[in-house]
């Protein structure tokens, strides 16, 4: 069931972004009085639809092959490779009859489309929920590294004060791009010390293996208490109660929730002894750790809830007006963050299996269950994602579409039909050997897991 409903969300996502898209470049060609001859959710591979229908002479449809989606233009040479209708005169309902400057309009019609609906969704995501942080001021005991963090010099109760020399105002800053993009310096208050800390250019190959909370958890460290006990679990059989305080595991002091659950994790399917303190009593109690390192049950289900003593979340509301400008910010966050991405992999600073995803990875984002705060979220991320995409220069993309007509603009005559051809085919086999590779990652990655 939850591969169903993270592959729903995924199509759900995905049709959403490429039926906007599409529209972009539908719309832009008909304003033009370019005729549109296929309108097409997925693709129709070898002319075999899962449906389609016809509207005032444009072939509505959805093919079986979802990867995309696209609009056949009359006139030009796309994916569809159609050299029947070049080889006569052109017509003037067609794209190549066109000035260039409203062709290019037409080619980047779907990349508007994308980062008009990213800022969108932020705009009315901060709209509804404003924006919650937590105040790193308001950090009680700092942060907890894990061994990504540890490895660059971090330690358990840091609290980082700056990045780059630029105050932290929000403890979620502390793994946000302008940190993970590396080769940024961190100012760490440590007990009286004041210490820099380099965070390497390369570090997204790690965090990429290991995952963000390996890097600093985005639980900062706090106290702990039991809030309540599972049924059956490991840790009722143990005796645990609601209101105990974990106060040493094996004879090791821990104060820190962090502190117990490392402790905990070194004697995964064993037993250990557990010093608690109830009410005014101590007590010493013998637990069953499971193969996960928890209290719980063997399929690794929690065996408690615990309640900590973590510093409330401010949240900032910004109105209707107001939330523009915060949700278009958050959008060129995304997109900007994407291109010093993609920068990293180009100059082989981040390795490209670590950096990109394909539909598979882009399904665990979404996760197993509906939550639709963190879909539209994903979706408006994936929108400025696409948008970025389909900005590059490679033929078969609507930015190597828009590079032949930048070209063609400052030569005053258009490319041969045979070199727009021949680039075609080469795009294609970019974007398909793309695919594989990202298709393949991901597996390999599932599959080793």
């Amino acid at each position: 069931m939850d591969i169903v409903i993270m592959a729903g969300q995924l199509i759900l996502g995905l049709s959403i972004l490429v039926i906007l898209h599409e529209f972009g470049h539908f719309i832009a060609a008909r304003a033009f009085g370019i005729k549109v001859e296929k309108f097409y959710l997925f693709f129709d591979a070898w002319n075999f639809s899962l449906f389609k229908f016809n509207y005032k002479g444009v072939e509505y449809g959805m093919g079986w092959l979802p990867l995309g989606g696209y609009v056949k233009i009359a006139g030009m040479i796309d994916e569809s490779m159609d050299t029947d209708q070049m080889a006569g005169p052109p017509q003037p309902w067609e794209f190549r009859s066109k000035p260039a400057w409203q062709r290019l309009i037409v080619m980047l019609g779907g990349i508007f489309v994308n980062i008009v609906l990213g800022v969108l969704i932020f705009w009315v995501l901060t709209i509804k929920y404003g924006e919650s942080y937590i105040p790193n001021d308001a950090l009680k005991y700092g942060i907890v590294p894990g061994s990504i963090g540890k490895g660059i010099g971090l330690e358990a109760g840091d609290k980082i004060t700056a990045v780059n020399g630029q105050k932290v105002e929000r403890f979620e800053d502390l793994i946000s791009s302008k940190v993970l993009m590396g080769n940024s310096t961190l100012t760490v208050q440590r007990n009286t010390q004041t210490l820099n800390v380099k965070v390497p250019g390369n570090i997204l190959n790690d965090v990429s293996d290991l995952g963000i909370e390996q890097f600093i958890s985005r639980m900062p460290r706090t106290t702990f208490r039991v809030d309540s006990v599972v049924a059956n679990s490991n840790a009722q059989k143990a005796g645990l109660q609601k209101g105990d305080s974990v106060i040493a595991v094996n004879g090791v002091p821990v104060r820190f929730y962090d502190e117990f659950v490392s402790q905990v994790q070194q004697y995964k399917n064993k037993q250990v002894g557990l010093t608690v303190r109830r009410n005014n009593n101590t007590l010493s109690l013998s637990a069953a750790v499971n193969k996960d390192g928890m209290l719980g049950f063997a399929d690794g289900r929690f065996g408690i809830k615990v309640k900590t003593d973590l510093p409330e979340e401010k949240t900032l509301r910004f109105g209707f007006f107001g939330s523009l400008p915060i949700g278009a910010s958050k959008a060129w966050g995304t997109f900007s963050d994407n291109a010093k991405g993609l920068g990293k992999v180009f100059t082989g600073q981040v390795k490209a299996n670590k950096a990109l995803s394909s539909p598979i990875g882009i399904a665990v984002l979404f996760g197993s269950h509906v939550d639709w705060v963190r879909f539209w979220s994903l979706v408006g991320l994936l929108s400025m994602a696409l948008a970025l995409m389909n900005l590059l220069p490679i033929p078969a993309l609507d930015g190597g579409h828009a590079l032949f007509l930048i070209i063609e603009m400052i030569k005053g005559k258009p490319l041969s039909d045979k070199f727009l051809e021949r680039a075609q085919i080469v795009g294609f086999v970019i974007l398909v050997t793309l695919m594989v590779f990202v298709f393949g990652n991901d597996i390999y990655k599932h599959m080793i897991k």
